[in-house]
């Protein structure tokens, strides 16, 4: 299939694996993610939802191309219909391409936080940054403080200005709202709806589905390191007949408001894949044909599901 030139990022097929010693000196690849499919065009928040382990952060650090040394990556990724070569991704890694981590380690314990924020290749103007601070809640002092000196929620907002105030054109949020209050993260959350509104993008990574249905344009259910379905977020508020993977309709019944109703079983070990159908073990509709053969990503109803019977 050719990459959609209108795409702003487009990844086909993205398999990423581990090297690592087993028993001994034996070696082996462990399997995280497989056969991933994202497409994300200019003006959109993609929220992407799964359980932990499903390869969400993952992904991210594979557009980056700051995966450790033991990972390998097969598969098609494409930035502005450009393959994100290594040499591509160190070029457009903080610069077109910024990240919100998840963790606040990322920030620098020896510099302070204005400068962090400001950053060292193309410094903003000081009314930018003091800009954010304020819709922020922060007080303008931070800047002379260092990270240590911050509370989490501080720490985590400054990591949202730092991608804020980039001229990125693809913003990759990993988890960018614990330790927020909700005032301060329905704020971020508007910010990375501003953004996209201006003609870039958002990929949005998070466990706070409630939030992301409000914000997001679509959003993309992982399951065991690979894509089950990409769906208008419209038809998560309309509830699991609009949708279509038995996986989506488990996490739209598991939601608090929604009866908080878990299926039975586990997303299965990296290690252990079922041989077909990730979800297989735990559906109620599975069958033979499941169990055997893997579905591929398909067109259904205006979204994309991998399920032989999601409708």
């Amino acid at each position: 299939m050719e990459q959609k030139k209108d795409a702003l990022l487009k990844i086909q097929n993205l398999s990423v694996s581990f090297r690592r010693y087993n028993h001994g000196l034996e070696q082996e690849n462990l399997q995280v993610v497989s056969d991933l499919d994202l497409t994300v065009y200019p003006g959109e928040i993609v929220a992407i939802a799964g359980s932990s382990g499903s390869g969400k952060s993952i992904l991210a650090s594979a557009i980056l191309g700051i995966l450790p040394n033991n990972a390998k990556v097969d598969g098609n990724l494409y930035f502005k219909g450009e393959t994100l070569t290594p040499q591509l991704q160190q070029q457009l890694r903080g610069t077109k391409i910024a990240l919100v981590p998840q963790s606040i380690a990322f920030l620098d314990p020896l510099m302070k936080i204005g400068k962090q924020v400001d950053g060292h290749r193309r410094p903003k103007p000081v009314q930018t940054r003091k800009a954010l601070f304020a819709r922020f809640g922060l007080p303008q002092e931070i800047q002379y403080l260092y990270p240590f000196q911050l509370s989490g929620g501080m720490a985590r907002r400054v990591l949202v200005s730092t991608a804020l105030i980039s001229d990125a054109e693809l913003i990759l949020a990993d988890e960018p709202t614990p330790g927020m209050s909700l005032d301060q993260a329905l704020e971020a959350l508007q910010m990375f709806r501003e953004i996209a509104d201006q003609g870039k993008g958002v990929v949005l990574i998070t466990h706070d589905l409630d939030l992301a249905f409000e914000f997001a344009d679509r959003v993309a259910v992982f399951y065991a390191g690979t894509t089950v379905e990409t769906a208008p977020a419209s038809d998560f508020k309309k509830g699991p007949d609009a949708l279509r993977h038995p996986y989506s309709k488990a996490l739209w019944h598991a939601l608090p408001q929604n009866g908080f109703h878990p299926i039975e079983g586990f997303q299965p070990y990296a290690g252990n894949l079922p041989p077909a159908c990730l979800f297989a073990p735990r559906c109620p509709y599975a069958t033979e044909k499941c169990r055997t053969q893997a579905p591929l990503l398909r067109e259904v109803r205006g979204g994309e599901v991998r399920c032989y019977y999601g409708a």
